[in-house]
């Protein structure tokens, strides 16, 4: 801790990263702020179910002391899966052997498992970072709502869209060739009763004509769910939809996925009528950038990468637990070269990630995915069953 004293760190992005390390800088007696954009805590939080990894997300709790509590608020069968072709005839089902060595957890609960975590007025709501300065030795952040910080350490936790990313690398993500279209339906037992039958309270990953739909339930009696399909960079520009239409996204739906069931158009039918389009970047394998002595990065602002891997959520908590370390287990003569040996490894990891999640956005999008996502999964649990 002694790089530390003395030190106010900034945590700007109060996501599942930004807060788990939030809680661990605390817990070694760090002064720490995490900046969040949200107007406050009541905010809903979207976005399909989360299965946490061992040696990732879990590890991270552990290490924060929530454990329990994460094992008091996860969703036992959440992850049950079954893949389908586009007409939802089932091809695997894990419901009747399903192993919670991933157990799944619903954004909401995880979220406030972490806020309720942290000290009194650790976050600062309402705050969406504009710009920021160098001030002697540390940095003067500008949010939209008119007020200042300065901070002796600044760390981005702000996601895909990252502001601070370019405070420390010109880097740039590329367009891995696949647009997401993603809602959700309330009360998914009467607004979509096919597809929540169907669901049957796990996860569905739907396949056909080099296209995707996966959707999740949630705790709440919701369902979320995105498509995935080929699409060029400007496709959304160029497309002409509204997608804050219904009709005219259920048009484009039955019009792009002529080839699936009826079935899945009761998801677009009763969505709600606001639906986030999210082309799918990747951050390069290879990056690299001089550490700064005052300013890192974690998560997505890092490494973004889609998320057919499963690996987002669970690569920035690790993110979180792995600089938390650096920067407090004394190793380390200075910030900056804790800062220099947390990027080292990261970068490391977060290629060994992309790669995977690369070649499985390409195995979803063509070619057979349901046969090879099967023998994925028998390979998987054979081997988690034999350790």
């Amino acid at each position: 801790m002694k790089i530390l004293e003395n030190k106010k760190i900034a945590i700007v992005g109060g996501g599942p990263g930004g807060l788990t390390l939030a809680r661990l800088l605390q817990i070694k007696g760090a002064n720490v702020k995490v900046y969040e954009r949200d107007l406050n805590k009541d905010v809903r939080v979207q976005g399909a179910t989360l299965d946490l990894h061992e040696e990732s997300g879990l590890e991270a709790l552990r290490q924060a002391g929530l454990i329990e509590a994460f094992y008091t608020n996860y969703r036992p069968g959440a992850g049950a899966l079954r893949i389908v072709d586009r007409h939802g005839i089932i091809k695997m089902d894990t419901h009747e052997d399903i192993d919670e060595h991933r157990p799944e957890i619903d954004r909401g609960p995880l979220r406030n498992i972490l806020l309720e975590s942290l000290k009194p007025e650790t976050i600062v709501w309402d705050s969406q970072f504009i710009s920021m300065i160098p001030d002697g030795h540390g940095w003067t952040l500008i949010f939209k709502n008119g007020t200042t910080v300065d901070a002796d350490i600044v760390i981005a936790a702000d996601g895909a869209n990252s502001k601070i990313r370019s405070y420390i690398t010109p880097i740039k993500p590329f367009y891995t060739g696949i647009t997401i279209v993603e809602g959700a339906v309330y009360n998914s037992e009467n607004a979509s009763p096919k597809v929540h039958e169907l669901l049957k309270g796990g996860k569905i990953f739907a396949f056909g004509d080099d296209q995707s739909l996966i959707v999740s339930s949630k705790g709440d009696g919701s369902l979320a769910f995105y498509t995935g399909s080929k699409t060029s960079e400007e496709w959304i520009k160029k497309s002409g939809i509204d997608f804050n239409n219904k009709a005219e996204v259920t048009a484009w739906f039955k019009k792009e996925f002529a080839g699936w069931d009826t079935v899945w158009t009761e998801l677009f039918e009763n969505a709600e009528p606001c639906f986030a389009l999210r082309p799918q970047y990747c951050m390069p394998l290879d990056q690299n950038w001089k550490a700064l002595p005052n300013l890192t990065m974690i998560g997505d602002a890092a490494h973004l990468m889609p998320p057919y891997a499963g690996e987002g959520v669970n690569m920035a908590m690790q993110d979180a637990l792995e600089l938390s370390i650096c920067l407090t287990n004394g190793e380390f003569e200075d910030v900056n070269s804790a800062i220099a040996s947390f990027e080292k490894q990261m970068c490391t990891r977060a290629a060994e990630a992309a790669q995977m999640t690369l070649n499985n956005t390409e195995m979803m999008h063509s070619g057979d995915p349901i046969t090879t996502l099967i023998d994925m999964f028998t390979d998987f649990e054979t081997q988690h069953n034999q350790s």
